[in-house]
């Protein structure tokens, strides 16, 4: 090592970091050859933290998210419990408060969903009040009662080991100067965020702060503190890089600062008892610096005088005051709760009334953002899919020659997928995408064998329609083919054989052709992926004993999901593999076992990915907890030891399968630098509804709505939801349905119906809180034929008030009184058709193959039961007639038992026509 050393350009000097004191022989000895080989130590300290001091985009990452989890925890809990304090007059202890900010970490409502044990303090939180003020980070909250006053409060959180900070001063009943004072340090800061610039010198920039206030108020020069900040990171304190008059390092973009001022021993004119006589000034807020622009402040508290203000006494109280210096003691708690009351009252709206003022903003927020992105997407025109023409030859060499064709037999092509029948004594190919359906039936002494066409105006199943590439050419409907079933002298064998075989052969054929084209309709749109990057490295994030839904094959199998590179591999122990890249998932979903019987990882997907020959757009990797079935047949106490040591260890289980999942979560977030997030569902949003066929609990993240749970899957994406609208809301109703409509008008509307109606109020604050629209109706609505109408005219749509007409207030116009009657008519007695297409669409996510196939066998079954108009009519005479020989058969009988009793009204059939 010291040849190294001297081979090192000159070798005279070691790099050491001077204030760290590493105890052991080993550092011992070390340093005694360096000292005996007559190197000098060198303090390379400032400029390692230098040179550490700009921060990578992960680590920004975390340190806005730890600066977010600050801001929460003042807002929604420091701040309030103030408040609180005030309001009824409490007397608490600034170290009893400082204890409770700590308790408050733990408790995931103030931490926006993140895991409490990724959190923790930097330092104990610094409250102060009544005169005893020190502006620094190192001191501790004492034991004196809170006073009403300037109330200091400093607090910093560390996420993930990465730091923040957050100082505000909370001021009750200020005097005038007292505000003044205070709107100025606020201008001290802001002067101090707009020097704080790429480039920028650490002490040009405190020196600018200090011209700014002698040129103000030079009498608050000496009041201000003697550093503004310092850098931060995973230390809280980067001593070389403090914001003072001496440091000459340069500012560089991606740098996170905690600035801090105030004014410190300031004195209150209007101060009657020693605590109010004194006071001090105190802000500070965690920043980013950036190239250009002035400083991003990552802890947007707000710090207004309206906002840190706790304002209490009216002017009728102050001239009392005057009269009596111990109005204050006399009036007592009552009268600071009715005056903080009362303020509150006049200066806070409803929540409700909240709500209806944003969503009334969002209102014209949506028309106008969706008027202009139609007006961006009118360029592109939407290329119509036409159906493909199957050719079975080119040209007549390609023909076959058979001996059958010769014989005017039906001779079926497999190589070519082709059916050769006799029309007209000559040989015509048919391929088999042309044939509909086929069936066969024996009548006497003959073999049918009718074969159906593709035809337009026939259905060609879900989406296609009747396109054909030339629909005004002559098509064939339907052929009929007949042969004996008798065996006539000379004949090798019966001429309905050949029926019989081309029944069976064309069957086979279309079966393979089916087949095939459902796989390139399932490959078709898939987004060709990136190779999976293998680390080769042992210690990858690995999770074993998971299964996949869906399935790989028809029985579940266990397997490990492990992480590389750039994305996922699932193994299975049979050996297939499912690869999932990083920058292919649109939401990853963390599903904890709180509750549940399963503990997931939910993988949605940007771009669908292909594996047991079916796309998927949802992939999930999952364990079970407990027993998911329960064997009643047990008749135990519940006291039994059994039963308690089976809960203990589920329990257990349940702990150490979490931990599990938590610890591979937190290294595949390292991994990927932040760039992958999981997302938690909030439980406590959770409503109940049926997006599907079954209810489930449908739980918002940060992102999406989803239930993860159940198969199949629920997620919808929130940046992509337009509006919600909800249907069927009526007093007397307990359930309610969802309407999710999507930016993309072209995408289906998602139903979640059977919402509990207690859940309206929640479901509404909390699309409120995302900015998302919503809007109500006592009316089901035919979205289909919405949908259809403004894809179809989106101008016309917007000119009329776009999406208005689903606000109540819009339901009452004469208007629409006319068209009330039709409007129910669609919505509670649809036709068979529509009936048919609803439940198609509602099944489209998980069996459309299945129903497919269905669908087309139907029609085909119609065709194939060859009963004519008259034959039906027939059926309909003979069934009136046993009606009304039955009813005719029960009058009579009533009357054999005797008239005391009067018959029930006679039910009325109605004849068919």
């Amino acid at each position: 090592m010291i040849e190294a050393i001297r081979g090192s350009k000159e070798g005279k000097t070691v790099g050491v970091f001077i204030k760290d004191k590493f105890p052991g022989e080993y550092m011992k000895s070390w340093s005694d050859t360096i000292t005996a080989e007559g190197l000098q130590k060198v303090d390379i300290s400032t400029v390692v933290a230098y040179t550490m001091a700009v921060k990578e985009d992960g680590e920004l990452a975390l340190m806005k998210k730890a600066a977010s989890i600050t801001t929460d925890v003042f807002s929604k809990f420091f701040k309030e419990r103030v408040m609180e304090i005030v309001d009824a007059d409490e007397k608490v202890k600034h170290s009893r408060l400082a204890e409770s900010v700590e308790k408050a970490i733990e408790d995931r409502k103030f931490l926006g969903g993140v895991d409490p044990s990724t959190v923790e303090m930097c330092y104990p939180p610094i409250i102060q009040s009544g005169g005893n003020y020190s502006l620094k980070f190192s001191v501790v909250s004492d034991k004196n009662h809170m006073h009403f006053g300037a109330i200091t409060c400093a607090m910093g959180i560390r996420y993930k080991s990465y730091c923040s900070n957050l100082v505000r001063t909370l001021m009750v009943d200020p005097s005038q100067e007292m505000q003044d004072n205070y709107n100025f340090l606020l201008q001290v800061e802001e002067e101090l965020l707009k020097e704080m610039k790429h480039g920028v010198k650490l002490s040009e920039a405190y020196n600018a702060v200090m011209e700014f206030v002698k040129k103000e108020k030079p009498d608050l020069v000496s009041k201000l503190t003697k550093n503004l900040g310092f850098a931060m990171g995973i230390e809280f304190r980067e001593g070389s890089l403090v914001i003072n008059q001496k440091n000459q390092f340069k500012l560089k973009r991606g740098m996170v600062f905690s600035i801090s001022l105030g004014f410190a021993d300031m004195i209150n004119k209007e101060g009657k008892k020693e605590e109010q006589k004194k006071y001090a000034l105190f802000i500070g807020d965690t920043i980013q610096i950036n190239e250009e622009d002035q400083a991003t402040v990552l802890t947007p508290v707000k710090k207004k005088i309206k906002n840190v203000g706790i304002f209490l006494k009216n002017d009728d109280e102050d001239e009392d005051e005057e009269e009596g210096d111990n109005a204050e003691e006399l009036l007592g708690k009552g009268a600071r709760s009715a005056a903080l009351l009362a303020d509150r009252t006049r200066n806070e709206m409803t929540a409700e009334e909240k709500r209806r003022t944003h969503q009334k903003e969002l209102a014209n927020q949506v028309n106008e953002e969706a008027k202009r992105r139609l007006t961006e997407q009118k360029g592109g025109q939407q290329i119509q899919k036409v159906r493909k023409s199957n050719v079975s030859y080119k040209n007549v060499s390609q023909m076959p020659k058979e001996k059958d064709i010769r014989d005017m037999k039906i001779f079926i092509d497999k190589k070519h997928e082709t059916v050769i029948m006799p029309v007209f004594g000559i040989a015509t190919p048919f391929h088999i995408a042309t044939i509909k359906n086929i069936s066969m039936s024996v009548e006497g002494d003959y073999t049918y064998l009718r074969i159906n066409f593709f035809v337009p105006g026939s259905s060609l199943g879900r989406h296609e329609g009747n396109i054909f590439p030339n629909p005004e050419a002559t098509f064939v409907k339907e052929i009929t083919y007949r042969a004996s079933n008798l065996k006539s002298p000379g004949d090798h064998s019966v001429p309905s054989t050949n029926l019989q075989n081309a029944f069976r052969i064309i069957k086979e054929v279309q079966k393979r052709y089916k087949t095939r084209e459902a796989e390139e309709k399932e490959k078709e749109g898939i987004v060709k992926q990136d190779s999976l990057v293998i680390n080769l490295n042992r210690s990858n994030p690995k999770l074993k004993d998971l299964y996949i839904r869906p399935n790989i094959a028809q029985k579940r199998m266990q397997g490990s999901l492990e992480a590389h590179t750039n994305g996922f591999r699932f193994t299975s122990v049979r050996g297939d593999k499912v690869d999932i890249l990083y920058n292919n998932i649109k939401h990853a979903i963390f599903q904890p076992c709180d509750g549940e019987m399963i503990i997931v990882l939910h993988f949605h997907l940007k771009n669908a990915i292909m594996f047991g020959k079916k796309r998927h757009t949802d992939v999930q990797f999952y364990t079970e907890v407990g027993e998911i079935t329960t064997d009643l047949g047990k008749h135990q106490h519940m006291h039994d030891r059994d039963d308690l040591y089976a809960e203990q260890m589920e329990r257990e289980m349940r702990h150490k399968l979490k931990s599990a999942f938590k610890n591979f979560i937190e290294k595949v977030e390292s991994l990927t630098k932040e760039e992958l997030e999981f997302e938690v569902p909030f439980r406590d949003l959770g409503f109940q509804g049926a997006p599907y066929r079954s209810t489930c609990l449908l739980q918002p993240t940060s992102s999406s709505l989803c239930n993860v749970t159940e198969w199949p899957p629920f997620v919808v994406t929130l940046d992509e939801v337009e509006l919600v609208h909800f249907e069927r809301v009526q007093f007397h109703l307990k359930n309610f349905d969802v309407v999710i409509v999507y930016k993309d008008y072209n995408k289906k509307v998602t139903m979640i119906n059977a919402v509990p109606v207690n859940s309206l109020d929640p479901i509404k604050e909390w699309l409120n809180s995302c900015d998302i629209k919503y809007t109500e109706g006592i009316q089901s609505l035919n979205w289909t034929k919405i949908m259809k109408t403004i894809v179809d005219d989106p101008e016309g749509f917007f000119e009329q008030g776009g999406w208005s007409f689903l606000d109540p207030e819009s339901e009452g116009s004469g208007g629409e009184e006319d068209s009330e009657s039709e409007i129910e008519d669609e919505t509670f007695n649809p036709s068979a058709d529509e009936e048919e297409e609803e439940e198609e669409d509602s099944d489209e996510d998980y069996s459309s193959e299945t129903e497919d196939s269905d669908y087309s066998a139907s029609l085909g079954s119609e065709e194939e039961s060859g009963k004519d108009w008259d034959e039906l009519e027939e059926e309909a005479r003979k069934a009136d007639r046993e009606s009304q020989y039955e009813e005719v058969e029960e009058t009579s009988n009533r009357k054999r038992k005797g008239r005391s009793s009067a018959p029930p009204p006679r039910s009325k059939k109605k004849r068919r026509h």
